[in-house]
């Protein structure tokens, strides 16, 4: 069993599970605490960058859709004729070309300085910044904060880290001037219930987005294949994604016979990785694969085998979405101005 699904289910709500996090508390209590001490120092301290900012980020760690959804920000941004620049830590040195790939007219900066980076991002052009994976990151100052919550996580352990995965309690929803509620393979009822309960807690804004598989693409040759291609086919998904399992349950729905192949977030794949990969292609499955694993793959896979198709996600907003882009106009008027 990979480490990821050693989490997942320590994370789950099994009493096995319960038992075994149960020392884990003192340890997440003593985290939760050295959490709330730092945002209230850094919010003190904060440091304004040189171009309006949209920060998006979650409470859990991984799998909420913060990167799908920061990249349609960047691309809605692009699409009113602002250049925006994406800052990001660069962690794993996948996201950052996942970003290029997703929106090409932005700017696309690495470096866990996002102050640095941002000078760097106005350099090369931008007009507007886009922060990925920003929540915490509360010594940099915004003029949008947006977090998002996934409808998945909504069963997880209410623990922070280590008993569970959440970074913050539901009380630094208090900072967002607005909420996305995404979901992946939650139904759209477990999404609009959290949606409500979130609602109730306060006055801030509230969105609901489904992240779907919109199509397929070949890894290399980039030919469009739609969905339906899969149903009742052999698949063999491969993801080194903090949610594998969200990602073979959309690969499911479309009615295809799902053999997961997880690996942890940011895996580095090796040739001994890719070999059971190539042969599943060889003898005529499908291997499906994730942006985020298919800037990795890209460069090692053999030419002589039959290519791995891309799942391309699409935002599809179920709730409210006009909200967010009223919130990012009002960003992009001063920088239309500047």
């Amino acid at each position: 069993m990979t480490a990821a699904r050693v989490i997942s289910w320590l994370w789950g709500q099994s009493t096995a599970a319960r038992l075994t996090r149960a020392p884990l508390i003192l340890l997440a209590g003593a985290y939760w605490t050295v959490m709330k001490l730092r945002a209230a120092r850094a919010r003190a301290d904060a440091v304004r960058l040189p171009l309006p900012t949209i920060a998006v980020g979650n409470l859990s760690v991984g799998g909420t859709g913060k990167t799908p959804l920061a990249a349609w920000i960047a691309a809605y941004c692009a699409a009113r004729g602002r250049t925006p620049g994406i800052l990001l830590r660069g962690y794993g040195g996948d996201e950052p070309l996942v970003h290029r790939r997703l929106v090409p007219q932005a700017v696309v900066v690495a470096n866990p300085d996002r102050v640095a980076g941002a000078v760097a991002a106005r350099a090369q052009g931008a007009h507007v910044l886009v922060l990925d994976d920003a929540y915490q990151l509360l010594g940099v100052g915004r003029d949008l904060n947006i977090a998002v919550v996934s409808a998945e996580s909504a069963a997880a352990s209410p623990w922070p880290l280590p008993a569970g995965p959440w970074r913050e309690g539901r009380d630094a929803l208090r900072r967002a001037d607005l909420i996305v509620v995404t979901r992946k393979a939650a139904s759209a009822e477990a999404a609009a219930a959290l949606a409500e309960r979130l609602g109730r807690a306060g006055r801030t804004p509230l969105c609901v987005a489904s992240l779907a598989v919109s199509h397929l693409e070949g890894m290399r040759s980039g030919g469009r294949q739609e969905l339906a291609v899969l149903a009742g086919r052999r698949v063999v998904a491969a993801a080194g994604i903090a949610d594998p399992a969200s990602f073979a349950q959309q690969l499911e729905t479309a009615g295809a016979s799902v053999q997961l192949v997880a690996y942890q977030d940011h895996h580095a794949y090796r040739p001994a990785d890719l070999e059971p990969l190539v042969r599943a292609a060889a003898r005529g499955d499908y291997v499906v694969v994730t942006e985020k694993d298919a800037v990795k793959l890209r460069r090692q896979w053999p030419g002589s085998a039959a290519e791995p198709l891309v799942a391309v996600l699409a935002v599809h907003w179920e709730r409210n979405g006009g909200a967010l882009e009223q919130a990012v106009d009002a960003v992009l008027a001063p920088a239309g101005r500047a």
